[in-house]
């Protein structure tokens, strides 16, 4: 093979050099496309899998991870039985007024259609320095996806939560309730609040038992109706509204 001259063999070896060059700055470039950005203050689960989308929202998604607690304290709600006693807290930095929160909890948990309908039990809001049988925590998505997670229960920021002594509503769905629910928010908070404190009081989960008909409060409503009807509530025309449990 004839010899290669000095300034040929020079000038390719720049090009080499050079596409070596350019194939690393690409790479590293691709990279920083491909890794997530910092911060979720304007991301929006869209679906039960943690489907986030970049957009606009109506609330943080992580906020102080410290609670205030509503003041004061309620009436007792109900005409026999035990007293449930619970407290009212909401995240600091979400955002949310903890005694406004707090109102239309004793609003949901008053109304005779929900739990003290059963005529088994009572219910009473009161104050911090009271003791209290439970807590309803207002949580950004990932304060509550945290607190969930140290009960060993997955929501990925998406769904409401109840541990022991804690129920745990997720900001999100408090403000947006799920896509394609049918009903309006008031109806899926009043739904949320009645499904998760059911929980603390002994209930589990229901399938819808007639499609076209109400669903069971008890049910996932969360993630799907099953052919049933948005309802809020655990009792329908005075009787217990149940389906199969189903854990």
């Amino acid at each position: 093979m004839p010899a290669v001259p000095h300034r040929t063999a020079v000038t390719l070896g720049m090009v080499l050099v050079l596409a070596v060059t350019a194939a690393v700055l690409l790479g590293r470039a691709g990279q920083r496309v491909a890794e997530p950005e910092q911060g979720f203050g304007d991301r929006i689960a869209y679906g039960a899998g943690g489907d986030e989308r970049a957009g606009p929202s109506r609330y943080p998604w992580v906020g102080a991870g410290s609670f205030a607690v509503a003041g004061d304290e309620s009436p007792v709600h109900g005409e026999a039985g035990p007293v449930a006693r619970y407290q009212v807290a909401v995240e600091e930095g979400a955002g949310q007024d903890p005694a406004a929160f707090a109102a239309e909890v004793d609003v949901v948990l008053a109304d005779p259609r929900s739990w003290i309908g059963t005529g088994q039990l009572r219910v009473q809001r009161v104050a911090e320095a009271e003791p209290a049988d439970f807590t309803v925590y207002l949580a950004t998505p990932r304060t509550s996806e945290a607190m969930c997670a140290e009960g060993g229960l997955s929501t990925e920021g998406y769904t409401s939560c109840r541990l022991p002594g804690q129920v745990i509503i997720n900001l999100a769905r408090w403000l947006e309730a799920v896509p394609d629910y049918g009903a309006p928010l008031e109806v899926y908070r009043a739904y949320v609040i009645n499904h998760e404190v059911g929980h603390e009081f002994g209930e589990g989960h229901e399938a819808c038992p007639v499609p076209g008909g109400p669903a069971p409060v008890m049910q996932q409503q969360t993630y799907g109706l099953d052919g049933c009807l948005p309802n809020a509530w655990p009792i329908l025309d005075g009787r217990r509204h149940v389906g199969e449990l189903i854990g």
